[in-house]
């Protein structure tokens, strides 16, 4: 989970942003992601992946740590990453014409 607030100075953030979400999607173990954003103020994105192991690819790739030391130099005030393990997740869409229940989808644990 990567939360941050923005500097003034943005140029290239967005390019930048959108090179690297086609990056992590060549991560062997990326799953997906979400994110949102109030106008000026904090931005969340939550990446999932199945292992530590593709956390650790994206950390080391090259053209993303480039990405992360000049958006410290520039476009963050502050920024906060955390990595935990879903132990369980749950979702809900409202169907055409009302709501349709979903089944929460537990995550197996380790031993």
């Amino acid at each position: 989970m990567f939360t941050s607030v923005p500097a003034a100075d943005r140029d290239g953030y967005h390019e930048t942003a959108s090179r690297m979400g086609e990056l992590v999607q060549r991560i062997p173990g990326f799953l997906g992601e979400d994110s949102a954003s109030t106008p000026g103020g904090l931005s969340v994105t939550v990446a999932y992946f199945r292992d530590l192991a593709g956390i650790e690819r994206w950390r080391r790739d090259e053209e993303h740590r480039a990405a992360k030391e000049y958006g410290r130099a520039h476009w963050y005030e502050r920024y906060s990453l955390h990595i935990a393990r879903v132990e369980q997740s749950r979702s809900f869409e409202r169907a055409p014409g009302g709501a349709r229940p979903s089944r929460g989808t537990p995550v197996p644990s380790e031993p």
